[in-house]
């Protein structure tokens, strides 16, 4: 059973997620300026948009982090899991995530974020 609530939890799990899109969209950057697209401009404006919207947002979330002495720790990955310690008032509780939920749970915020549906903080 966890000792952190879930508000936190969802907070400690941003801080997760949004590293992993914004390293998506940056590769996403590199392909669309080699790509063979005549109008490239309005591909990268929005993903230098969501990127920056993004970065904002994963700020926050550090700094509260910082404040309420939190942390997030990845611990080791493999091809299926990855597992992370998350460090909530002094209690250490281990977090095992199935690889392809995390590719969904990135993909279903790079959506968010394109169509600007993402949850308001």
């Amino acid at each position: 059973m966890t000792r952190i609530p879930e508000n936190i939890h969802d907070i400690m799990e941003k801080a997760i997620y949004l590293p992993m899109v914004l390293i998506i969209l940056n590769r996403d950057i590199k392909a669309v300026n080699n790509s063979t697209f005549k109008l490239k401009r309005p591909y990268l404006d929005l993903i230098e948009d969501t990127m920056r919207e993004i970065q904002r947002e994963l700020a926050e979330v550090k700094q509260y982090m910082k404040k309420n002495q939190l942390q997030v720790i990845e611990i080791k990955r493999d091809d299926a899991f990855t597992m992370f310690m998350f460090i909530y008032k002094g209690y250490e509780e281990n977090h095992n995530y199935f690889n392809p939920r995390i590719r969904n749970k990135v993909q279903e915020l790079m959506v968010a974020y394109f169509l600007k549906k993402h949850p308001s903080r």
